[in-house]
């Protein structure tokens, strides 16, 4: 028998959201509406979709290998050298490559929980060890508890921030402090994918502080307030040292060429991503409001997502909604049974999502 790498027994495959096919094919339902993978419901930018038609002429070619064009463009934007920057099939491609590039069997990485749980993975198939810290009463990751977490064996620290599941920011003051304590040879993972959502009075842009700091990794990603989730586009800032160990273990053409063309035609699309910003805060609004009106307990979030306590089991819930053409987040992999995480939609999918569950919580007996 073929045996397998036995840091691989420690490893829980990532399991995605269900895709509107797979509903469509297992319950014969027609009228589907997705809120559980944080994708824009304003679908493309239309920028960005008439540079993947006209890019698809050229799809025999091999992409750029070192994304050529983007580097250029968001150097100048960023305010950072080319050779700082990396991109992949997504933020999570870049989270397998730091952790080829940086863990050692036994190697530990810490990380708030619950959390992105591709941390959790890309550490155990390296053979390296989780160290999850729970989470503050805010839901937010708990800094202090994480530094006191960090030891002689620590290699990566993650700080996902918005923080997937709960949407929680951490505080400038409480960061800083952090990142001035942390140990010059450990990389802290500054995870922004849902920057774009937050609030500008409580936004914290992780680039500000390479300039201070050799050890800081940036990951943003082109698939949530750019709209791109289906072409797979993430980007990585960091100190040339960290972003070359990266690039030695990246596929040649990791970036195909649409995805390529669509981010950067998506960067020059300034209305599309102020409306994706406006329509989520909407819709933030109103479902805040149903969610007062039903007393149902949420955790206020900084991104496009909102986890809430319904006080039924999500192995009764999310059945129940996906009859009703819903497909939502269960909290049970996280930790919250009773929790679900819903995407906010546009206002036809937030009101659908907000009848479908006054009619659950009616079935199940709650006052409404």
């Amino acid at each position: 028998m073929i045996k397998e790498r036995k840091a691989l027994a420690q490893v829980s495959p990532y399991i995605a959201g269900k895709n509107i096919e797979e509903v469509k094919r297992d319950l014969g339902i027609d009228d589907i509406c997705k809120l559980a993978s944080n994708e824009n419901p304003l679908g493309p930018s239309p920028k960005a979709l008439a540079a993947v038609r006209e890019e698809a002429e050229r799809m025999h070619l091999y992409p750029d290998p070192g994304c050529y064009r983007l580097k250029k463009k968001l150097s100048e934007r960023l305010g950072v050298a080319r050779e700082q920057l990396i991109f992949g099939a997504g933020s999570e491609e870049l989270l397998h490559y730091l952790s080829i590039a940086y863990l050692e069997p036994q190697d530990e990485a810490v990380m708030g929980w619950p959390s992105f749980s591709v941390y959790d993975i890309t550490t155990n198939i390296m053979g390296g060890r989780a160290v999850k810290v729970p989470l503050n009463g805010q839901f937010a990751l708990d800094l202090p508890v994480m530094l006191a977490a960090v030891g002689p064996k620590t290699r990566i620290v993650y700080v996902c921030n918005p923080n997937n599941p709960t949407g929680a920011v951490v505080e400038r003051a409480a960061l800083e402090d952090f990142l001035a304590q942390i140990p010059p040879h450990i990389v802290v993972v500054m995870d922004e994918a849902y920057i774009e959502y937050v609030a500008p009075e409580l936004r914290i842009d992780g680039i500000e502080y390479l300039r201070k700091y050799d050890n800081i990794l940036v990951l943003r990603t082109f698939s949530k307030a750019y709209g791109l989730a289906g072409l797979r586009i993430g980007l990585g800032v960091g100190n040339p040292a960290v972003i070359g160990a990266m690039a030695k273990v990246r596929g040649s053409f990791n970036v195909h060429r649409l995805a390529q063309a669509a981010a950067l035609a998506a960067l020059d699309d300034h209305e599309y991503l102020e409306n994706s910003v406006r329509v989520n805060n909407l819709g933030k609004e109103y479902l805040y409001a149903s969610f007062q009106e039903l007393g149902i307990s949420y955790v206020p979030s900084q991104a496009n997502f909102i986890l809430l306590d319904i006080g039924i089991d999500c192995a009764v819930s999310i059945p129940y909604l996906l009859k009703a053409g819903l497909i939502l987040r269960s909290g049970a992999p996280f930790g919250y049974d009773k929790c679900l995480r819903v995407s906010v939609g546009g206002p036809k999918e937030n009101e659908r999502f907000i009848k479908a569950l006054r009619e659950l919580l009616l079935a199940h007996g709650k006052e409404v």
